[in-house]
């Protein structure tokens, strides 16, 4: 990574490029030479041009001399705050790092003074101060320290970061044998896209882990507070201010976040509206893991800053990035979205607000709107190796696998370390079909995160799709020293009963183990048998409550949620009035009715929402979702009885604004007629969209009250009836068999086992949902008996001895008779 002063010298020169008039300043011509130049890709109209320089003169009005233009401490700016990027600007002009004499001194001051930092333990440290606090600024401090803007401005404040470097000189001196460091392998991570600092600093490359627990760093906090004092007892507040905050910046440069928490709080305290205090503990506070924290400071200095008019209106794109990224830690990516967006309309060229923001849609299933951004933030940065990575996983969840592939490469041409460009291309070729590549890419992974065990059992999987059981064997006995997952033990399990299959004779060619059979042939044995077709689409709904949770969630809290809950009133395209509400204000609903789920759990959850229910309820995509009937569709797979479900999808409708009126709690029959078809075309498959949209019109006004409003839930065919084998799945889908084994997929069967009477062959629920019986057992038709727990099918077997015992016992009888 370049060094501050190798940057600023960049900058320099490429100001000076443009700067044709010599009179130190970039006026609109020369600023609209510098965007087309560094752009060659870009063809411009005159009123993109027009609409770029306004926005950089309106947010760097702070660096604008009236006379001249933009100044150098203005461009330098701009590229601090993400707005491009210096080396790609510097090579695409053809620009070569030989600076002139007089500018060479100045930058090699700055880099003198950022070297100060990121190499401190080698530093020279002299324990008398000189007399003058100019030379410090050149050779002690970084560079930010002498940034007119939010640099330091009290004699005495340089005193104080004197000693403070000292301290921590000699912290660095005694912990530097067990001193441990982490991020050596760069490229194994992806770059978080988080705005460190309000200026200009390094990059931090490394993590120190400091030894807290130890006497010295005892010491050291000790020492701290003294210094934390004499800054409270400065002759001003606003000194005291300065003081702190330059403390704070340096210990947060140092890694030392909790010390410069309590700098950057007493900062807040001494000057409520300043933006930079609020913006440094909520960088503090999300490095130290305390996310919610970290976005309460953010969203304070995105109201300073609001407030601060173009004071602080350069900044606004980074606090946005930050809270952000903040809300993403609590697993907040709707509301993320938001102010990523932000930001990206604040600063069209911030490449990493493009970037989060299309990470983020990816992460909430909204993939065309994705691969829109990340290409954007490619196209600004084109070699932005995690933008390439993230634009792979969604062109594959669209299904352009091809040039997914392409750009999943181009992620690990750029960074040959990067795991997730790595681990997720190896889950690109096992879709493809092309496992024996998918186990080479997964070898990789392991080379440089060799504890990845998932990396491991996607190793063992595709090994076997590539027909070499024995070594796939061997990998995921390898991931079981990794973890005791349950998951792991049923796929080794599976493994043995192929090898088993294979030594029998087949071959272990499991494509032609078995045949799908037509769900006319399926019949059923007993009334409590359940049918293939509603098995196949209440195991779909399973899945769904499964990767949600919502099965967790007892469905009273809807209600409770509901009644607290307010929400405008709007209308639909349709002109029926309802109470809806944005997505983001949405996905805070679920967060406090899923708040068992840790964040990244949560994520995965409104992932599958927005995709399966959202996008249906906003078929108009607005972004705004009907509240009463997203509760009433979501209320049939919370938990609780079947009745509490019905009966809060029924208040949900009666809630919404066309039933709210009264009728003595009743509700539309046209309400709930829309709602019904509206839950059968999410959650049951054969239900088209086209047959959903032919309720819209309906002018029937008759009522419907709770009891007849449950007749048509439960009619078999019209309503939902598939609810009754989704709450025997509910209950019973743990379920093991002892020693059972599918004989279709070889899995332990897990859940109903379904037994062929006939053949006496058993099938898993899923095997038996997708109608595939063992190749080697074609019949004519195939009668099915459904056990749901192992002791049942014992309970079967013992009556069926009697009956036989007491057929032979009465034909004995007879015999004796009749001799």
């Amino acid at each position: 990574m370049a060094t501050r002063g190798s940057r600023s010298e960049k900058v320099k020169r490429i100001f000076h490029q443009f700067d044709l008039n010599r009179d130190g300043g970039l006026n609109r011509q020369e600023m609209a030479a510098l965007v087309v130049a560094v752009n060659p890709r870009v063809k411009f109209s005159n009123e993109q041009i027009s609409a770029i320089l306004d926005e950089v003169f309106r947010t760097y009005g702070d660096f604008i001399d009236a006379a001249t233009g933009l100044t150098y401490d203005g461009l330098l700016r701009t590229y601090d705050d993400g707005a491009g990027d210096v080396d790609r600007d510097f090579e695409a002009l053809g620009l070569e790092l030989k600076p002139d004499d007089d500018d060479n001194n100045i930058d090699n001051n700055e880099a003198a003074a950022s070297m100060a930092f990121e190499e401190a333990s080698t530093s020279s440290v002299v324990d008398e101060r000189v007399k003058s606090p100019e030379p410090q600024k050149q050779h002690r401090t970084a560079t930010w320290a002498a940034s007119p803007n939010h640099g330091i401005i009290f004699d005495d404040t340089w005193k104080l970061v004197d000693d403070l470097e000292i301290l921590i000189k000699r912290l660095k001196t005694k912990q530097m044998k067990d001193l441990k460091m982490k991020g050596e392998n760069s490229d194994a991570y992806s770059d978080p896209g988080w705005s460190r600092e309000l200026g200009p600093s390094t990059e931090m490359n490394k993590q120190i882990v400091w030894e807290e627990n130890r006497h010295d760093y005892t010491v050291f906090v000790k020492e701290l507070g003294v210094l934390r004092s004499r800054a409270d007892g400065s002759r001003s507040r606003e000194e005291a201010f300065d003081g702190h905050m330059a403390l704070g910046r340096i210990l947060y440069d140092q890694q030392l976040s909790k010390e410069s928490l309590v700098c950057f709080k007493r900062a807040c305290e001494l000057q409520p509206t300043d933006v930079r205090p609020h913006f440094r503990s909520g960088n503090c506070y999300y490095v130290l893991g305390r996310h919610s924290e970290a976005k309460d400071e953010f969203i304070l200095a995105l109201d300073a800053a609001e407030a601060g008019g173009n004071q602080w209106g350069y900044l606004l794109p980074q606090i946005h990035v930050n809270l952000g990224i903040s809300l993403e830690g609590e697993g907040m990516v709707m509301r993320a979205c938001e102010h990523y967006r932000e930001a990206a309309i604040l600063c069209p060229t911030h490449f990493r607000a493009l970037k989060l923001l299309g990470s983020a849609l990816f992460g909430v299933g909204e993939y065309k709107a994705a691969v829109k951004a990340l290409e954007e933030a490619i196209f600004l940065k084109h070699d932005y190796a995690d933008a390439h990575c993230d634009l792979a996983s969604a062109l594959h969840a669209m299904g352009n696998d091809e040039n997914a592939v392409k750009e999943f490469q181009k992620a690990i041409d750029l960074k040959p370390g990067h795991v997730d460009a790595l681990y997720n291309l190896g889950g690109l070729y096992m879709d493809m079909g092309r496992y024996q590549r998918a186990s080479e890419v997964y070898v990789r992974v392991l080379g440089l995160w060799p504890n990845h065990w998932r990396a491991q059992l996607n190793k063992a999987v595709s090994l076997l799709g590539a027909g070499e059981t024995e070594e796939a064997k061997k990998s995921l006995k390898e991931a079981l020293k990794m973890t005791s997952r349950v998951e792991l033990h049923d796929a080794l399990s599976h493994l043995k009963q192929l090898q088993k299959k294979k030594l029998k004779g087949n071959n272990g060619n499991e494509e032609d183990s078995f045949t799908v059979v037509e769900p006319s042939k399926f019949k059923t044995v007993g009334e409590k048998t359940t049918m293939r077709q509603d098995l196949a689409t209440a195991l779909d709904i399973r899945s769904f409550q499964r990767i949600t949770r919502l099965f967790r969630c007892d469905v009273e809290l809807l209600k409770k949620d509901m009644n607290e809950t307010e929400a405008p009133l709007t209308y639909s395209g349709y002109g029926v009035p309802e109470k809806s509400i944005r997505k983001a204000a949405l996905e805070a609903i679920l967060r406090r009715l899923l708040s068992f789920l840790k964040p990244e759990t949560f994520v995965g959850a409104v992932k599958a929402i927005n995709l399966k229910i959202l996008s249906v309820l906003d078929e108009s995509e607005s972004g705004r979702v009907d509240l009463g009937m997203f509760f009433a569709v979501l209320a049939p797979i919370c938990g609780g009885t079947p009745d509490k479900r019905k009966r809060v999808a029924f208040d949900s409708l009666l809630w919404r604004p066309v039933n709210e009126n009264g009728n003595d709690g009743k509700i539309r029959k046209a309400d709930a007629l829309h709602y019904i078809k509206l839950l059968r075309s999410i959650y049951i498959p054969s239900q088209t969209i086209s047959e959903r949209l032919e309720i819209h019109g309906e002018t029937d006004g008759s009522m419907v009250s709770l009891a007849e409003f449950l007749a048509m839930f439960d009619d078999p065919d019209w309503g939902f009836g598939v609810m009754s084998t989704l709450l025997k799945l509910e209950n019973g889908d743990r379920n093991r068999h002892g020693s059972h084994a599918c004989a279709v997929c070889r899995y332990p069967v897990i859940g109903s086992r379904f037994k062929e009477m006939k053949s006496r062959f058993s099938v898993c629920s899923q095997c038996y949902s997708e109608g595939k019986v063992p190749n080697g057992l074609k019949q004519e038709e195939y009668e099915f008996k459904e056990y749901g727990r192992g002791s049942e099918a014992v309970k079967d077997k013992c009556m069926w001895f009697s009956s036989q015992h007491s057929k032979r016992s009465s034909s004995g009888t007879t015999t004796t008779t009749n001799s």
